[in-house]
């Protein structure tokens, strides 16, 4: 379960209070000080530094900051008897308003506390910086820069020849294709899972699964989808597994994070569960958002598979930033976003265009395009889950407005996380039995 951490974004933070980032190295621990709403660079510090300082994993932060000294202020104050570097922009300031964001723990300091080593240097980039660095164009354009700057690969004309991502197989493109199909339905499919004995196995150990609770033994393929999953489940789960399973998740992913799958199949369940709480009239198409939901986040294993070293970097960078949004960490590291290169690898694949633009845009309130409910559902689903510690990234509030907008109450919302929360058991089971058939396919 991931550590729920606010978000601090640069439109309404206070420039005035300054984030404390804990980081060591063989050497011993060091304080980091600079504006809350900036992301620390870890190249700044290790050129300044001349250590390789890391981040502490968010659980261990957790523990230091949660100390019962550091309630009091003579606690505060032994702090600093740590070395300590301080963003150039802090440099002449005297009094600090500290805040850390795993714990939440604030309190305010004074210049006179700093017994230990202190160094200023430039230390942080705040979103607006980052941004202004980014290369312009398609997203395959920028794709295609970051791909040359990171790795040694020559793009060709096509650049997912160029990739070496491997090609779904047929009976894969087939399910895609009834995804895609508005009339196709279980005497399509049933007939397509028989003749596929990986899937026949897959769906039969989902209907299985105590999260669905089947009445009675599960004795065929047709009753396994009729009785109890139905086309549209059947259809998402067997396309996010064969998309996952073209793609290993990597080893070095942000320390205490929420993992892949789990993650994966959170979202797409409380998504469609969220959905039928729309009215008819704006409601998207539930196997569409559950997909979306279960896809969210499949760009986040192409980053791990086309920059391996940096994918590393860019856990750690995740780790020192907390309370920032992933798109900034990713495009500090990487220049390119989870979201623009699983969209474009989805939308090769030949997924529907809803299911493909809301990957790419639910984290984009000012999308308006052909997917607009669809992304904003994934918004809403994916910061109510953090708040619970079910979903990675900086806790967000979800505004009335939004809610507003798709016709839902946070009410509803948090019944439906709550009720997630409380069947995680019953989820993580099913998790359990796509990662085996994903090994099993592997």
């Amino acid at each position: 379960m991931s550590i729920a951490v606010k978000s601090i974004s640069s439109a309404n933070s206070d420039t005035q209070t300054t984030r404390v980032v804990l980081l060591n190295d063989h050497d011993g621990k060091v304080l980091v000080l600079l504006p809350a709403n900036m992301l620390l660079n870890l190249v700044s510090i290790w050129k300044h530094s001349g250590r390789h300082l890391q981040p502490v994993r968010g659980s261990d932060a957790t523990k230091f900051f949660s100390q019962s000294a550091l309630k009091a202020e003579a606690g505060q104050a032994q702090l600093f008897l740590l070395p300590v570097f301080i963003d150039d922009s802090l440099k002449d300031s005297e009094h600090f308003h500290i805040v850390e964001a795993y714990t939440g723990l604030s309190f305010e300091a004074h210049a006179s506390w700093f017994k230990g080593e202190v160094s200023h240097c430039p230390l942080g980039l705040t979103p607006h910086t980052i941004a202004q660095h980014q290369p312009n164009g398609s997203d395959e354009q920028v794709i295609t820069r970051a791909v040359e700057r990171f790795t040694t690969l020559r793009i060709q004309q096509r650049l997912e020849d160029t990739l070496g991502l491997p090609p779904l197989p047929m009976s894969m493109k087939r399910l895609v294709e009834l995804r895609s199909d508005p009339s196709a339905g279980i005497d399509d499919l049933v007939p397509l899972i028989r003749n596929d004995a990986s899937l026949a196995a897959q769906v039969m150990s989902w209907a299985a699964s105590p999260y669905y609770a089947a009445p009675g033994d599960v004795h065929s393929v047709e009753d396994a989808v009729i009785r109890v999953l139905g086309f549209d489940l059947v259809v998402n789960l067997a396309l996010g597994v064969a998309m996952g399973k073209t793609l290993t998740v990597s080893d070095d992913t942000p320390r205490d994070g929420v993992p892949y799958w789990r993650q994966a199949v959170y979202v797409a369940a409380a998504a469609e569960l969220v959905c039928k709480k729309m009215p008819a009239s704006i409601r998207p198409v539930p196997g569409f958002a559950y997909l979306a939901g279960l896809l969210q986040n499949f760009g986040y294993l192409v980053l791990a598979h086309l920059f391996p070293p940096h994918f590393a970097l860019l856990s750690r960078y995740i780790e020192a930033n907390p309370h920032m949004a992933l798109e900034y960490v990713e495009k500090q590291v990487l220049n390119v976003t989870r979201e623009q290169i699983g969209a474009w690898l989805l939308d090769n694949w030949g997924l529907p265009e809803v299911v493909v633009e809301a990957v790419r845009h639910h984290n984009d309130l000012s999308y308006d395009g052909v997917a607009s409910h669809e992304a904003k559902l994934i918004y809403i689903v994916n910061r109510a889950l953090r708040s619970h510690g079910l979903a990675d990234g900086p806790v967000e509030d979800i505004s009335a407005s939004l809610l507003n907008e798709l016709e839902l109450s946070q009410a509803e919302v948090d019944s439906i996380v709550t009720s997630i929360a409380e069947n995680t058991e019953e989820l993580d089971a099913l998790v359990h039995t796509i990662m085996h058939s994903h090994k099993a396919l592997g």
